[in-house]
This record gives structure tokens, C-alpha cells and sequence, in this order.
């Protein structure tokens, strides 16, 4: 029997986390975007999902979704593929961060218009439960029984299996609809961090530095929607206070290189030149950070 490398990979590893988008809310290309975004719809190979990740767990076939995108069908399906489906075409769970359409939308799709599934677990913080709950569509996913709602508490892990938790904390951001979570994933004395939606920096009670400067923190997926100012010509954008990537790398700068390689860059913008610039990509590497591209496994 012929066994591919990748195939092999997921046997041996143990748990990893595998990138499945890294757009913003609108993907890319995005809607009404008349510049880059062209040439992702002539060439869908430029084409990014909006940002989720995948937890995997090859010792148990078990694996969890972070975030619920509207391109959640297509990301189930482009999971199955880079696993060569040996893993259920279902998460055992999905985490979602908040209530932005970019980060739940494509729960609606488990619902009995297509579907029609049953029990899929949904972990998040008090409020966004309460807003699925009580808001339609969603209520009904609820009520059918195709999710399955579970209340995380900040701060405290909820256990997957026997030394692999997740733990949800809050980030200040537009907290219309829900609180804002961050998620902290612990494996076997290793963490990953995820905040891809937060307002500036300075708005945070914690210092993110301080927090990457713990040594079991291997990786940190963070906001880079924005790569610097005046990127929304049309609109102001103290808006939409996300931290630009050239303010998160001004605040690591006189950290060392060791540090600064645990910064992922996700979730960005369809201006944003990270999603398309190669220069741009190659400067922000040279200075020793990294950018997440989908598809990738870390582990």
C-alpha cells in the first residue's frame, strides 16, 4: 500500500493547526472591488478564503473549526481534500470569536435548507450564544437541533481530550452583537494564540508583547486587516480601529528575532498588500515575522 507524505504527516503529528482562509469578512476577491480583487476573479488561484482555522487531533480523528466564515462549505471541503478525508467532514466543534458576518455566517448553512445536520457543537462567550439564541435565523439552528450551543467562560479551558484545551478571552473591538474573544489553544506545553479581530492595541488591558514573551506561546495568529493608513481612501478609518501590521511590527521592533517569527499575520482586507504585493510580503519576512497563507500547517 502506497501512503502519501501528507497523509503520513497527519498520523504522526499529534495535533497541529492548519490555516483554511485569510481574508477579512468579505474575502477576497471582495464585493464591488474594482482593483486587485479583478485579477482574483480572471484567476481564482489568487483567490483567499475569509479567515478560519482548523485544530487537528490525529491520535483521536478528531478535529474543531475557529470561525464559522461564509465560506465555511467550501473551507469543509478544501479541509477534507488537504486531509485526504481522514478526518469526519464534520469538526467535532466549531469556536466562534464574535458577531461579525465574517465569523458566523456560515453557520446558516447547517441549518435545513441544506445540511440539515444535527448536534454540531458551537463553543463561544455568553453573549454570542445568547445571540444566536434569540435572533433568527440562527434561533432556529437551535431549536432543530442543528447546533448545539455550549457557554464557554472567560478564561477558563474547556478540555477537548486529555492534555488539549481551548480557552476563550476577550479583546476590545465594535461588540454591536456580542463580546469579542480571543482564543488560547493548549497542547502538550505549547499554545496558540488566535485574535484576528481586535481594535488598537493600546485599547487592550495586556500588553501583547509581555504575552508573546511566555515561551510556551509558539504562534500568534493576529489583525492585520490593515496594513497601514489611509488604505480606505473613502472612508475614515478610525471606523474600523483595527491595529495597522506596521503598528504591531513598531511595537515588537527591539524585540528579538525569536519573538517577532511568533507573530502570524491573518485576516486581511482586500487592500491590504499583504493578500497580493510580493515585495510587501518579503519586507514584512525579512523583519522576521510571519504571514499566515491558507493552507499551511503548523504544528
Amino acid at each position: 500500500m502506497i501512503i502519501s507524505l501528507s497523509l503520513l504527516a497527519h498520523l504522526c503529528l499529534g495535533q497541529e493547526v492548519i490555516v483554511l482562509g485569510t481574508a477579512q469578512d468579505g474575502g477576497f476577491p471582495h464585493i464591488g472591488c474594482q482593483n486587485e480583487c479583478q485579477k482574483a476573479y480572471k484567476d481564482p488561484k489568487l483567490a483567499k478564503f475569509i479567515t478560519s482555522l482548523a485544530l487537528v487531533d490525529s491520535e483521536t480523528k478528531q478535529w474543531w473549526l475557529f470561525e464559522a466564515s461564509p465560506d465555511m462549505d467550501d473551507q469543509l471541503q478544501y479541509f477534507s481534500e488537504l486531509t485526504e478525508g481522514v478526518y469526519p467532514y464534520l469538526p467535532s466543534g466549531i469556536f466562534l470569536t464574535h458577531a461579525h458576518i465574517g465569523h458566523y455566517a456560515g453557520l446558516i448553512t447547517l441549518g435545513r435548507e441544506a445540511m440539515g445536520a444535527k448536534g454540531v457543537k458551537v463553543y463561544a462567550l455568553p453573549r454570542m450564544i445568547e445571540f444566536l439564541q434569540t435572533n433568527g435565523p440562527w434561533s432556529q439552528l437551535v431549536k432543530l437541533g442543528n447546533i448545539d450551543p455550549v457557554v464557554l467562560t472567560k478564561d477558563l479551558a474547556v478540555e477537548l481530550k486529555q492534555g488539549l484545551t481551548v480557552a476563550a478571552f476577550t479583546v476590545p473591538h465594535r461588540d454591536e452583537f456580542s463580546e469579542t474573544a480571543g482564543f488560547k489553544i493548549n497542547k502538550k506545553g505549547k499554545s496558540y494564540l488566535f485574535i484576528p479581530d481586535i481594535d488598537k492595541w493600546s485599547k487592550w488591558d495586556q500588553s501583547i508583547v509581555d504575552i508573546l514573551k511566555d515561551t510556551a506561546i509558539e504562534y500568534a495568529f493576529l489583525d492585520a486587516t490593515f496594513y497601514a493608513d489611509g488604505e480606505l481612501p473613502n472612508r475614515a478609518m478610525s471606523e474600523v480601529p483595527h491595529p495597522f501590521v506596521k503598528e504591531t511590527m513598531n511595537l515588537f521592533k527591539d524585540e528579538s528575532r525569536t519573538l517577532k517569527r511568533k507573530v502570524v499575520f491573518i485576516h486581511f482586507n482586500h487592500t491590504n498588500p499583504l493578500l497580493f504585493d510580493r515585495q510587501t510580503k518579503i519586507n514584512v519576512l525579512k523583519k522576521g515575522y510571519n504571514i499566515a497563507e491558507q493552507g499551511k500547517r503548523y504544528d
